[in-house]
């Protein structure tokens, strides 16, 4: 902090000791002061930790301006920076127009070997002309790297030393905060194309099942977890669909995944009892010290004698919606998670005949904190539709209803609907679609 304030005291326009007091009406002494008289050091506290409360960039150089501004007074906004310069103004707290023109923050930026938008701007100065009052830039910079530029200004008197160092303190505790906002939008764009490369292209059905698919991340994060659809081809019309979750977010989880979902292909390929596939998966997963427990649910559909075969790893019963529109829950036997070892797995057989929907999902689209299961679910089973609905609709009507955007974990859901080639949806193809 006190290099940043150095930086901010040599690259000032130097003035005289008898100036510098008549321009705030102190003495030398005067300026140790606190920056203000009522900035306690709970204050200071407060303030400081009001800076990051996020992992969002955006949201924490809107936290540091108005934390300038609350110490400090005047008005304040961040320069951000895009690739290699730092240009307009943004997270403005206080009077826009007490700030200096962009001009003379981008020539500050520059001294400060930032690179900088802007033609032409005039040399930087602590103070932005004698009738504005006091002006003030300071890089945000964490390690190596520069994360933008604070810009402050107020009107009246001068800037006193106390008052820059002050707002150096804020911009080093905000600049290394928004290192760790850079690092997570890393780590989160990595684990979001990992997965969406895993899932951008899943299995296709056979021409006589009609299936739709959705991902919805959990909250304005594009972080993306362990939540996973897939569908397998197999013999005789028959179709492998899966829902998964593994524990967790992010990369870690993403990685899990692609290793579950690549032995479900290896073992489906050999067209075994979805419990006998479930099976095998765990045996495979917990051999592995460092894999992730995983629920998952299988249901091999099979069109031409009009049923589904259930089985489930801890994973969420599927639902069933009916010619009618009604909607229930199907029965499966539970086993234990995959990875745990402990197998016990069994299959159940129900009928799905052409019309029919059925509807698995991870357990972000119905659970919520606090709340008995049985009633998460009963609120699915609740919902009515028509027998025209195609899918797409299904799942939208689903997702509105279940008030998704709320959601408090990550969603995968999958909608199946059986029919003959002859009467296949109108006017439109059977296959994926998400």
């Amino acid at each position: 902090m006190l290099g940043v304030a150095r930086w901010i005291r040599s690259r000032r326009r130097p003035l005289p000791v008898e100036r510098a007091r008549r321009r705030d009406g102190s003495g030398p002494g005067e300026a140790e002061q606190p920056a203000r008289p009522g900035a306690r050091p709970a204050d200071l506290r407060e303030t400081l930790a009001g800076i990051g409360t996020t992992l969002d960039a955006a949201t924490t150089r809107t936290e540091l301006t108005r934390a300038a501004v609350r110490l400090a007074g005047g008005a304040a906004a961040v320069m951000g920076r895009t690739g290699d310069t730092v240009s307009e103004y943004a997270a403005v707290t206080g009077d826009a127009g007490l700030l200096p023109d962009v001009r003379w923050a981008a020539a500050a930026a520059r001294e400060a070997h930032v690179p900088a938008a802007g033609a032409a701007p005039e040399p930087w100065l602590e103070y932005a002309g004698t009738t504005r009052g006091a002006g003030l830039c300071v890089p945000l910079t964490s390690g190596d790297e520069v994360y933008g530029v604070l810009v402050w200004a107020r009107p009246g008197g001068a800037l006193r030393r106390a008052e820059a160092e002050l707002l150096a303190l804020l911009a080093e505790r905000a600049a290394s905060h928004l290192r760790h906002a850079r690092v997570h939008e890393q780590v989160s764009r990595t684990a979001g194309d990992l997965q969406r490369a895993l899932l951008a292209e899943p299995g296709r059905p056979h021409p006589n099942l009609d299936v739709a698919i959705r991902y919805l991340p959990v909250g304005p994060s594009t972080l993306v977890g362990g939540d996973w659809c897939e569908t397998v081809r197999l013999h005789f019309g028959r179709t492998l669909l899966v829902v998964g979750d593994v524990m967790g977010h992010g990369l870690e989880s993403a990685v899990d995944m692609s290793a579950y979902r690549s032995s479900l292909r290896y073992i489906a390929s050999a067209d075994l009892p979805p419990h006998r596939v479930l099976r095998q998966m765990d045996d495979i997963a917990s051999k592995e010290a460092e894999r992730r427990p995983a629920t998952c649910l299988l249901a091999r559909v099979d069109p031409g004698r009009g049923q589904v075969t259930l089985a489930s790893a801890g994973h969420l019963p599927p639902a069933l919606i009916d010619q009618d529109g009604a909607t229930g829950l199907l029965p499966v036997p539970v086993g234990p998670p995959l990875g745990t070892g402990l197998g016990g797995y069994e299959s159940a057989t129900h009928r799905l005949a052409p019309g029919q929907t059925l509807v698995a999902f991870t357990d972000g689209l119905v659970e919520h904190r606090g709340e008995d299961i049985d009633r998460s679910l009963a609120r699915l089973a609740a919902l009515r539709f028509t027998a025209t609905d195609p899918l797409d609709a299904v799942l939208d009507t689903i997702l509105s209803r279940l008030d998704v955007r709320h959601a408090e974990d990550d969603v995968a859901i999958l909608a199946a609907r059986p029919h003959t080639r002859q009467g296949g949806p109108a006017g439109t193809g059977a296959g994926v679609r998400g």
